[in-house]
Order: structure tokens, then sequence, then C-alpha cells
């Protein structure tokens, strides 16, 4: 971990290594993951001034990996009591905005935000790899709701999202790179909060170390039942459900308001933008599991493979290619 201590945002990044992510955006290296630089000034005031509590729920992915669906489900489950069904703020607000990202929104917006007024279970996302979370998130007893994807799909998709946003807007952009381009990046690690594998392995095995505190999910075991995980997530944060809501069919209501062609139909995604200039409409594009077979070609799944034999053999972790 790089000495930080004595240095500003400004002096940190001029001592790291720099690259331009597929999009162009600017990227530095640091504690062992890929940081867009605008994230790098909130990232260190995260890690210097987050203080956790022990019923905060954290959801943690790699961009594109879910993010969207299962914040929508964390905030359901969550203040189901507050909200009904037909209610609920999701119909008219998009679950960025109702569950805001710690590094992009917060600590983006001031150096120590006030979170004492944020409602309580405390719903905060990130996507910062697990050695990167600050040390109070780490040692008090808060969950973690972490989601990966088959890193095919996610690719695309990641791509496909950045091409549709500048999310710098104020700064120059470099080139935008080719699909070949970019999925040599992609498998040489090279993306923003990579590489992808160790990522994944950071709350994979946080998750087997402490599986009260680290729950692990697949986005392709979800869409295959997303009750049953639902039900999962619940429980894990310590709000199951009880056997009324069961029988009133609350779960399965739940399943249906943050199905992805529910919230893709609305309004306010349809047509809003949420912080910075992203649109919402980018952040639904088809969510189908195998869809880079769209895209990919049979050698570049070939390519990946291999790549995760090497980096997850040792793992256990097996992903759906």
């Amino acid at each position: 971990m790089e000495n930080i201590e004595n240095l500003s945002s400004e002096a940190l990044l001029q001592s790291l290594e720099q690259r331009n992510n597929w999009d162009g955006l600017p990227m530095c290296k640091f504690q062992g993951f890929w940081c867009p630089v605008f994230t790098l000034h909130p990232l260190l005031c995260f890690q210097k001034n987050f203080q956790a509590s022990d019923t905060d729920v954290l959801l943690a992915s790699v961009p594109k990996s879910g993010t969207t669906w299962l914040k929508a489900l964390l905030f359901s489950i969550v203040n189901r009591d507050q909200f009904p069904i037909d209610q609920s703020p999701l119909l008219a607000t998009n679950s960025h905005r109702l569950v805001f990202s710690l590094e992009c929104f917060y600590y983006a917006k001031n150096d120590n935000p006030d979170l004492g007024n944020v409602p309580r279970p405390r719903l905060f996302s990130t996507h910062l790899p697990h050695q990167a979370l600050p040390s109070s998130l780490m040692e008090s007893n808060c969950k973690i709701v972490y989601i990966c994807r088959n890193p095919l799909d996610q690719f695309v998709s990641e791509r496909q999202f950045l091409l549709k946003n500048r999310l710098w807007p104020d700064k120059p952009y470099g080139e935008v790179l080719s699909l070949d381009e970019a999925f040599d990046m992609f498998c040489d690690g090279v993306q923003a909060f990579g590489p992808f594998w160790d990522h994944l392995l950071s709350y994979w095995n946080a998750s087997l170390e402490n599986p009260d505190r680290v729950l692990f999910l697949k986005y392709e075991d979800m869409k295959r039942d997303p009750v049953l995980k639902i039900k999962k997530i619940a429980e894990f944060i310590g709000l199951p459900f009880s056997e009324e809501e069961e029988k009133a069919g609350l779960v399965g209501d739940i399943s249906m308001l943050c199905s992805f062609e529910k919230l893709k139909d609305l309004e306010i995604n349809k047509n809003g933008i949420h912080y910075g200039s992203v649109k919402n409409n980018s952040l639904f594009r088809k969510g189908d599991v195998g869809d880079w077979q769209n895209y990919l070609t049979p050698a570049m799944a070939e390519r990946m493979k291999i790549i995760l034999e090497e980096k997850l053999s040792e793992s256990g972790l097996i992903l759906d290619i």
C-alpha cells in the first residue's frame, strides 16, 4: 500500500501509474487496482473518515454486474414495512438515488459528509475491492452483500455503458478503443476497479472467512431463482420474511417490482438522469445471461476460460461462462 499519509490526492496521483480506460477515462493504479482518477480523492476521504455502524449494509460489485437490480432489491427488503409495493419510491426514483455510492456520491460531494441522517439500517454501495474498504468498516459487524457476473457479459455491458456516458464531463477524455483493444485490456486486468478476478476473489475469500458478514451472490443464480435469493438476502441482513409475509406473496411482489422488465419500463428509467451525467436508460440495456455471444467471438470466450482457470483454480470459485 502506498504511503499516503502526507500526500495530497494531486501529489499522490503524480506518483501512480496511469492509463486510460476503454472509453478514454483516466485511471491510476492504486492499492492494487485501477482507480478512475475522478474517484481517487473521494476514495482517500472515504478510507480516512468513514465511521461504520454495525447495522450498515454495503452492496459491493464490479460495475455492471447487477448493481442497479440489487440496489432495488435491498431497498425494497429493508423498507417493506414503510412502503407498500404500489407506493414504492422505486416507481418514481432510480435505485441509484435510493442507495448511494460512498466513493462516487457521498465522498465525491464532501470530504467528510454527515451520514448521521441516513435512515437505519444505512444502505450504501461501493465498487471498491475488499482490501480498499476503510478500517472502521472492516472492524464493524456490518453486512456486505457482493454480486458478481459472468465476466464476458460484464465486459460487454460495461463497455456499452461507458460508450453511452461521460462520467467525468469537465475533463478531457482519451481515445475510445475498439472492441478488440478493450478486450485485450480487460484480459490484462485493466478496467475500472479491476483486475476483475482480484475484485471477485477479495470478496469470495472474505465470504469464506466471514460468512456471517459477507454474502457472495452470482447474477446468474439470481436470474434463475430470484425469490430464493431475495429470501436469502433478507435472512442474511437480519430481516427475514415472516411466514405471514411469505403467504401473502410479498417476496414474489418484491421480485416483480424489482425485475429488469418492470424497472426498465418506468418513466424515470426511460428519461431520467442520476448523479453526474449518467442516463438512467443506460443502466437498463438487456440484462440477459449469455448476451456476450452477440458481441464476442468463440476465441475470445476460450481466452477468458483459460484466464479464469488460471486465476480461480485454487479458490473454489466457479463462474458461469
